[in-house]
């Protein structure tokens, strides 16, 4: 008897063509466990039957689904799967928990990282009659309703985001309770719990304390398809916490339904013309996949331009919309999403034809997770990676946020012990120089340690001896770099694609695939038109970003010695302003980046950059609300031309401001000054509070500049060469408004994000 899949989009288990059971499956499971095993397995499969809408039951699950699945009622024990996407891991413990409820157990709990995966498991176990709720940030007015329904005994399966369990009131109140009540904890996509891992996670390591305190005989599930060796080790010994060892359960990661292939195109623009020709004749609907936001948001515009149905999805897209995208993503609704890595983990489309990135990930562990968004369902999908040079560059900037130095660390938790009390990250941030994100994330993993704890009010100090664990995090930065190399050799190798990420995942089974450009040819060209170049080209050109004005200064300045707080009075705000591009856009982004660097020598604008931003300037002029648009209440011309001071590129930000003043035919009226008291200090990626501390008092307005203002007052331009935080910008606009200029409008040649 043939086995077959359930049906296209379900990959849960098998069903007989007869729908019989075969003698070997009774014979194994005679010889292992009696009837009794027996009559639990045929229970199991008529539970697979419900979940995977088998009107025939004749469902069953897979020999390594059925292991696991043992392993958790049978044993109640603890177990790691590592198994590929679309193994069908969420039948294993949606099973589980269908037995495990009709023997008495209490709810299982889901630690679950996404939202897409959390709405694509409550409706998996509707299927099977499992009521499933869900507790994350996008629900905070149903969290007590939930509770309830929880205590009642009401809900089977209750889904959390690992954000919860560092939350005070759910820590304290709700999590102990769950902890003795709990039938099955389930950790998903656990390779996050790892810092050795390519999605490190801190809120996940407070499962370390929960899995101590669930009671004895309570089975615990972890899954994940992005394991390698070093990570699966960690992950299960973590998971075997005063439990003893856990059981691993790990197979072949191969994607036979995958074709993968690399196309090296010379630059963005050709990468944009040849995806605007031939997305079409890609397979169903699928994924782009960028590296950045304004990427993302850049190709996506242009895509729907040439007449394709897509939408952008990122962390910066409204929950509302994410929503809407992936439902009509699920529905072929669009042709593609234009996502970040927001969306990655979990999203289920089993029909999905194609996944392409433009760009390259960092990880070929992460590059495998995201392309296994493909092909669950369908016997074909194709997977593309187009890499671009702006690509090492995003890789560094990541790179740059990890694990905070030694001294950082010591004087937040310096600052922590003298304060007595508990600091918010809002009181804590003008305290210490960390942006609020990575302040958060150090924080978190110091909870864990033990050296803070999190309360109501904020965070305090714990008093507890901790050690800043140098040798680990330096390890873990090589490893990021021996990934990022990987990432090259994947671009460059000759062999089998698919074997190559299958041994960076210690994938004792990879062999070549058969399928893949290397193996059997490529099956595309790099052919682009010349129109369609043209027409990319153009796009990727246009100039001309909007920079939007601080409004509040940042909370618990006077803590530092700042007297500014609260809402910027309207008389002192900047106008907003223009940018020629971002940093990290593949258009202009390209072509600023190098400008820019570090190590980039000071010297004149470029003559073409300089083109650029007077066309930006013109636009800006002609835009609603622009000096040139006609309107009532259209700002006035400018007067003349200001620069910001600049100790690092002088020349280009000076050239910059007289080339502007040249071309409008403006007065340049000059360059603030650094005040005699401003130091050298340079608050690179640091936090608001930490930024305008160091610049509030740094400049001047010149008496000759002062002077120029006060003959002709109207509004200035205000030149620098980048924005990040933009708190430059609001101080230099504050003064110079204060000086008399009666509106600063800021431009710029690029934005930081």
């Amino acid at each position: 008897m043939r086995a077959v899949p359930v049906r296209a989009g379900h990959p849960l288990g098998e069903v007989g063509a007869d729908g019989g059971v075969e003698w070997w499956i009774v014979l194994a499971i005679g010889l292992h466990g009696g009837m009794d095993t027996l009559e639990l397995r045929a229970e199991a499969d008529a539970v697979l039957a419900e979940l995977v809408r088998d009107p025939s039951g004749s469902a069953r699950l897979r020999e390594d689904q059925w292991q696991a699945v043992a392993a958790l009622v049978e044993e109640r024990r603890r177990a790691l799967v590592v198994q590929r996407t679309g193994w069908g891991k969420s039948a294993v413990y949606f099973v589980a928990t269908a037995l495990l409820r009709r023997r008495g157990a209490g709810p299982t709990v889901i630690i679950s990282p996404l939202l897409a995966l959390m709405r694509n498991q409550v409706e998996a176990a509707a299927r099977a009659g499992i009521r499933a709720r869900t507790i994350n940030s996008a629900n905070p007015e149903e969290w007590e309703t939930i509770h309830g329904e929880v205590e009642r005994g009401e809900t089977d399966v209750l889904l959390v985001s690992p954000e919860r369990l560092n939350s005070v009131d759910f820590r304290d109140q709700v999590l102990p309770k769950l902890a003795a009540t709990t039938g099955l904890l389930v950790v998903d996509e656990a390779h996050c719990i790892s810092d050795w891992g390519h999605d490190f996670r801190p809120d996940y390591r407070r499962l370390r304390t929960m899995l101590a305190e669930l009671p004895a005989g309570v089975p615990v599930l972890a899954t994940t398809a992005t394991a390698n060796a070093r990570v699966t080790e960690d992950v299960a010994e973590q998971l075997g916490t005063g439990s003893g060892d856990a059981l691993v359960l790990r197979g072949p990661l191969d994607r036979e339904s995958l074709r993968l292939g690399v196309l090296q195109l010379p630059d963005a623009a050709h990468r944009l013309a040849w995806l605007g020709e031939r997305l079409g004749d890609m397979p169903g609907s699928g994924i782009i996949y960028t590296l950045t936001v304004a990427a993302a948001e850049e190709v996506a515009a242009f895509l729907r331009q040439r007449g394709y149905p897509v939408a952008s999805y990122t962390g910066k897209t409204e929950n509302a919309d994410r929503l809407q995208a992936e439902e009509d993503l699920l529905a072929n609704r669009v042709k593609a999403l234009v996502a970040t890595s927001a969306l990655g983990m979990g999203f289920d489309k089993p029909d999905l034809g194609f996944v392409v990135h433009l760009g390259s990930p960092s990880s070929p562990i992460a590059y495998y997770q995201q392309v296994g968004r493909a092909g669950r369902g369908v016997d074909h999908a194709d997977v593309l990676l187009l890499p671009g040079r702006e690509d090492e560059a995003i890789w560094r900037y990541f790179a740059s946020v990890g694990f905070p130095p030694e001294e950082q660390v010591r004087r937040t938790l310096a600052v922590l012990e003298e304060a007595g009390r508990p600091l918010s990250l809002p009181a804590l941030e003008p305290l210490v120089d960390l942006r609020r994100s990575r302040l958060e994330t150090m924080l978190k993993v110091l909870d864990v340690d033990g050296a803070v704890k999190r309360v109501k009010g904020g965070w305090t100090a714990t008093g507890q001896q901790w050690a800043y664990d140098a040798e680990r995090y330096a390890w873990v930065a090589r490893q990021r770099e021996a990934e990022q190399q990987a990432m090259r050799d994947y671009v460059a190798t000759t062999g089998c694609r698919m074997e190559f990420l299958q041994r960076q995942l210690d994938d004792e089974k990879a062999a070549p695939c058969g399928r893949c450009d290397n193996c059997a040819g490529p099956w595309l060209d790099a052919v682009v038109s010349s129109g369609a170049l043209s027409g990319a080209a153009g796009e990727l050109d246009r100039p001309g970003v909007e920079v939007e004005p601080r409004r509040m200064w940042p909370t618990g300045m006077a803590a530092v010695g700042v007297d500014l707080k609260g809402r910027i009075p309207a008389g002192q705000q900047a106008a907003t302003g223009r940018a020629l591009g971002r940093l990290s856009d593949i258009g202009w982004g390209n072509r600023l980046r190098p400008l820019l660097s570090e190590s980039a020598a000071d010297a004149p604008v470029p003559d073409d950059v300089l083109t650029a931003v007077v066309t930006v300037v013109a636009d800006w002029a002609r835009s609603p609300g622009g000096w040139a648009s006609g309107a009532p209440d259209a700002q006035g011309r400018p007067v003349g031309v200001v620069a910001m001071p600049s100790r690092t590129r002088p020349q280009l930000v000076s050239s910059l401001a007289a080339g502007l003043a040249r071309v409008g035919r403006l007065p340049l009226l000059g360059t603030l000054a650094y005040a005699p008291q401003a130091g050298e200090y340079a608050a690179h990626r640091s936090n608001s509070a930490q930024r305008l501390r160091a610049l509030a008092a740094s400049f001047t307005v010149p008496d000759d500049v002062a002077a120029a203002l006060a003959a002709t007052p109207g509004p200035v331009l205000l030149v620098d060469d980048y924005a990040d935080s933009g708190w430059t910008l609001a101080v230099g606009a504050r003064l110079l408004r204060q000086a008399g200029a009666d509106q600063v409008l800021p431009l710029v040649l690029a934005l930081a994000g």
